[in-house]
């Protein structure tokens, strides 16, 4: 029974990591399989157009499927058109000719893709339109009027399938990506502020922001799915840009206190602010991961009252060590870094304020409201 149970948890472990990759998969297949019935159905001259179609614009998410799809209706329709017309206007019956043909019709339609990735579809579209003759037997126009029949048809069974397959709104994505950071935060930040009471390799430093900046990139990446869904009122979510600039200030932080936690803080410092630093970096981190918890289950923001009575305490003794002198013999170099120190931690705590109002829009009650 331990043995089955241990299996069962590491399955459901393993979906939970795979979740959104295998309802992506379910819906590709389920594309590709209605794509397919739907070109018999109709009888068109080539199914495989459909099918593919209908795969490529199967993406992870309702707004980037959306995305997907209106790029790929443009740049397919340039490229036909186009394809089209050459095929009908310049004379191809000879091989040299042909090659000249080919040539005209392609080289347009792939200076455009290359300048604009939206018509990434166009040159492909414009060899399938420039050959449709030999495949199909049909005329130019006509080869180009059965590809973007096809590919519309293939659009349209990916869009459906999109929003009946598993649908996965891009709200979800950025929430994902979201509460991944913030736990990536909340574990950096307590092992940078230590660097400050005794050091930090700074290749370790490194390796921390450099995660923290992918983290950013795949949450940046992800973000534009929510515009082109509420842009189509496809999802009543809030627009992320808030909750983006707040991580992104965030990570600004941590890099200041990476920078900082390179050389230690003098030791009668040290001495003087280790417990209270080690206070708020524990506030912090505990801040961050309520955050990431609260904004996953779309409640309201975490308390903050913990992290703001530490930061206080931090800043009575950094008062209280002013009063002593202990700054005065110390290099100037040393005192930028410590006063720059408490800069960072005010902005960090403003960026905490900020968090909490980007966690509350999330929250269904906020909505309603």
């Amino acid at each position: 029974m331990d043995r089955v149970a241990a299996v069962c948890k590491s399955v459901g472990a393993w979906y939970e990591a795979h979740r959104v990759e295998l309802r992506l998969c379910l819906r590709a297949t389920a594309s590709a399989v209605l794509a397919l019935a739907v070109a018999h159905l109709l009888n068109l001259p080539l199914a495989l157009w459909t099918v593919l179609t209908a795969v490529i614009l199967t993406q992870i998410s309702v707004g980037r499927s959306l995305k997907a799809t209106l790029d790929y209706l443009t740049s397919t329709l340039g490229g036909a058109v186009y394809a089209g017309a050459i095929g009908t206007l310049v004379p191809h019956a000879s091989e040299v000719a042909s090659l000249a043909a080919l040539a005209l019709a392609v080289a347009p339609p792939a200076f455009i893709a290359a300048t604009n990735p939206r018509f990434s579809a166009a040159p492909v579209t414009a060899i399938m339109v420039f050959f449709g003759p030999t495949i199909t037997h049909a005329g130019p126009i006509e080869s180009a009027f059965e590809r973007v029949a096809e590919v519309a048809i293939g659009a349209l069974v990916g869009l459906v399938v999109s929003f009946a397959v598993f649908p996965s709104r891009g709200t979800e994505r950025v929430i994902e990506a979201a509460t991944r950071m913030l736990a990536l935060i909340a574990q950096a930040l307590p092992e940078l502020i230590s660097g400050l009471l005794g050091g930090r390799d700074e290749h370790a430093i490194r390796a921390l922001q450099d995660s923290l900046g992918d983290a950013f990139a795949r949450l940046n990446t992800v973000a534009p799915e929510v515009r082109h869904e509420r842009i189509t009122r496809l999802s009543a979510g809030p627009d992320p840009a808030p909750l983006l600039r707040t991580l992104l200030r965030l990570r600004h932080d941590l890099v200041m206190i990476g920078r900082a936690a390179v050389a230690p803080l003098p030791q009668p410092l040290q001495a003087r602010l280790s417990e209270p630093l080690n206070r708020v970096a524990a506030s912090a981190a505990e801040y961050l991961h309520a955050s990431a918890t609260t904004l996953k289950l779309r409640r309201g923001p975490a308390p903050l009252d913990a992290f703001e009575a530490a930061l206080h305490g931090y800043a009575q003794e950094v008062g209280a060590v002013r009063c002593d002198g202990l700054t005065r013999d110390l290099p100037t170099e040393a005192v930028e870094h410590f006063y720059a120190l408490g800069f960072v931690l005010e902005q960090l705590h403003r960026n905490f304020i900020d968090l909490a109002r980007c966690v509350s829009e999330f929250s269904p009650s906020r909505r309603a409201d």
